[in-house]
């Protein structure tokens, strides 16, 4: 009798045993995305926008199999070091900048190419098309996948010297951009002086006076309060702000068919939300700014720009590829 007590007690011990240890192996399936992106969490901010709508989508879909958690204002890093961090495989993934983007692939130079988009339909039919496909194969290729073709807006000119009307208003006019050859020459062109500067810098650099101004999608500049630092904002749309979902390939080539499947079909979605959202937020964002104690002027006359920024097109015609450029042309149509 004691030994049957004994070996009933034995194999209740094992049981225990076996479920505590299976345990942490049903909690070690859910896969854990960090995504990043560099400015604020706010509600209206559209790398914010495209963040949370797919941390939404991706949870949803997978039944808590896949958790995205969030980390904005740069706290993964910058948007240079978050890209080459995906692409190493120590940054999962991010909303990331087309132009940040264009420094490994330069191919995406194509998007930030000057007044290349007449409105926001124009730019989605090219992305969504065989031009945005053929861009996200060539990110693959160098280990970052494209999820979505996000959208920041179009970007505007903000300074302290003067209202933007015509190309001679950049004249002189100390500029911070990107660090992009196309946004370089693109202001250059214009007469302005342009300074590559992370973003990270920006607002403070701008508040002391070290630049006069920055370009920049409206919904960042409400968002990330730059109305507290600059006076004039001139509504110049010269270039469609692409900001593209992206993922590690190798935190991608991980997970399970049905899970690939899910964060694919996620990522479009979520680029649908967030495009329609950043449209509802920029209908009024102008009004708020004006409120904020902003100068707004909307450029009328886009032809005198679109000539002076001509030489921009041939520079980098070889490096995007003139075949890709033709394509995009048609597609716009």
């Amino acid at each position: 009798m004691a030994n049957l007590i004994t070996r009933r007690a034995l194999g209740a011990f094992t049981a225990v045993g076996i479920v505590l240890a299976s345990a942490p192996a049903f909690a070690q399936q859910k896969t854990v995305i960090k995504l990043g992106w560099t400015t604020a969490d706010g509600a209206q901010d559209p790398y914010a926008t495209g963040a949370r709508a797919f941390k939404e989508r991706v949870e949803a879909a997978s039944n808590g199999r896949i958790e995205v958690q969030l980390y904005p204002n740069r706290q993964l890093g910058d948007e240079k070091p978050m890209l080459e961090g995906m692409r190493l495989g120590t940054v999962d993934a991010g909303v990331i900048t087309n132009a940040v983007i264009a420094q490994i692939e330069p191919a995406f130079q194509l998007n930030d190419l000057p007044f290349l988009y007449e409105n926001e339909a124009q730019a989605q039919r090219v992305l969504d098309g065989p031009v945005g496909q053929k861009l996200a194969a060539k990110l693959e290729a160098k280990g970052v996948k494209l999820l979505g073709w996000m959208e920041g807006g179009f970007r505007n000119m903000i300074n302290n010297v003067r209202p933007v009307d015509k190309p001679e208003d950049v004249k002189g006019v100390k500029y911070r951009v990107m660090q992009n050859p196309v946004f370089i020459g693109m202001f250059s062109s214009l007469g302005g002086n342009a300074v590559p500067m992370a973003w990270g810098e920006t607002f403070t650099a701008v508040q002391q006076g070290a630049i006069d101004g920055l370009e920049i999608p409206l919904a960042v500049i409400e968002q990330n309060k730059y109305f507290e630092v600059t006076k004039y904002l001139s509504i110049t749309n010269h270039t469609y702000s692409a900001i593209p979902l992206l993922m590690a390939k190798r935190a991608f080539d991980k997970l399970p068919d049905d899970l690939k499947k899910v964060v694919i079909e996620s990522g479009v979605a979520a680029t649908k939300a967030q495009r329609e959202a950043a449209g509802a937020a920029a209908k009024d964002v102008v009004a708020k700014l004006e409120k904020a104690g902003m100068k707004v002027n909307r450029v009328t006359d886009f032809k005198p720009f679109r000539a002076s920024v001509e030489s921009v097109y041939e520079t980098f015609k070889a490096s995007i590829g003139p075949e890709l450029m033709q394509e995009a042309a048609a597609a716009k149509l």
